[in-house]
């Protein structure tokens, strides 16, 4: 049958005060290792579910923000593609004039052939303005989304800049001599509101652009707010931590001291016995 060991209230007392600490020596080292002093829901419930809420959001809006980013890249594509489109559409202008100028017949055929030819280009531009599968100009419609919850969004109406959705069409007989003069004055009419309906239309991709990089700057801000947030909750303070550490690894030493003269003491009485 065996007893359990009986310690003095001396060595018990220093016993307990080594064991705590050790244990707070334990805690400082894993703050210092990790560089938090909040790293589980036992170190402080409300302060740790609150950084992981503001975390967890922080995350879902950088998520967002790279759906704003390939929105911005979509519409650049766009834009870019309506101010190549409406050189295109100025050139044809000038071959039209140049044609309304000439009374040679062959010349006329030639230009209008280059009309045409650049027509084509146009068409050929219109499809190539694509970004990540998302083309504005070929009447693909984006819509970007700015919070976790997707109620606070964008939709962009993709139009169709080809010669046809343009409402330009194709030069014919213009070396005619009794209806060359009224097909390219049609032609050029026809050019006329193209002009303006890509200036609406870069108008208003550029409204949208502005948009989208202004949400971008808030999601970037929110996203820092959210993380600074959650760090002031959690993170240590390396320097204080580092002086703890110092102050327990003294507390150590002289509580490993005290446990001694306190068996010392007991050591003491035992000499009596001998």
């Amino acid at each position: 049958m065996s007893s359990d060991i009986v310690l003095s209230a001396g060595i018990r007392s220093n016993l307990l005060q080594l064991q705590q600490t050790s244990a707070l020596i334990e805690q400082t080292q894993t703050r210092l290792a990790t560089g938090k002093r909040v790293n589980s829901a036992l170190d402080n419930p409300t302060n740790f579910f609150t950084a992981a809420g503001l975390n967890d959001r922080a995350n879902d809006l950088s998520t967002l923000l790279d759906a704003e980013s390939n929105a911005i890249q979509t519409i650049q594509a766009a834009t870019n593609g309506i101010d190549s489109i409406t050189k295109l559409v100025q050139s044809a202008q000038a071959i039209a004039r140049q044609a309304q100028q000439s009374t040679d017949t062959a010349e006329r055929t030639t230009l209008q052939s280059q009309f045409n030819d650049l027509l084509t280009q146009i068409d050929e531009l219109a499809g190539d303005a694509s970004f990540n599968g998302v083309n504005l100009l070929n009447g693909d419609n984006l819509t970007v989304v700015f919070n976790e919850q997707g109620t606070a969004k964008l939709t962009i109406t993709g139009v169709t800049d080809t010669s046809n959705g343009l409402s330009i069409g194709s030069a014919t007989s213009w070396g005619d001599a009794t209806a060359g003069d009224t097909n390219i004055q049609n032609a050029l009419d026809d050019l006329s509101t193209a002009l303006s309906t890509l200036r609406t239309q870069a108008k208003t991709l550029g409204s949208n652009l502005t948009t989208v990089q202004a949400r971008q700057d808030f999601t970037k801000a929110m996203i820092n707010t959210l993380q600074t947030g959650a760090d002031n909750l959690t993170l240590a303070d390396t320097n204080e931590e580092g002086a703890n550490l110092l102050a327990l690894q003294t507390r150590q030493q002289l509580s490993t001291t005290a446990l001694s003269i306190a068996a010392q003491a007991d050591q003491n009485v035992l000499r009596l016995f001998q």
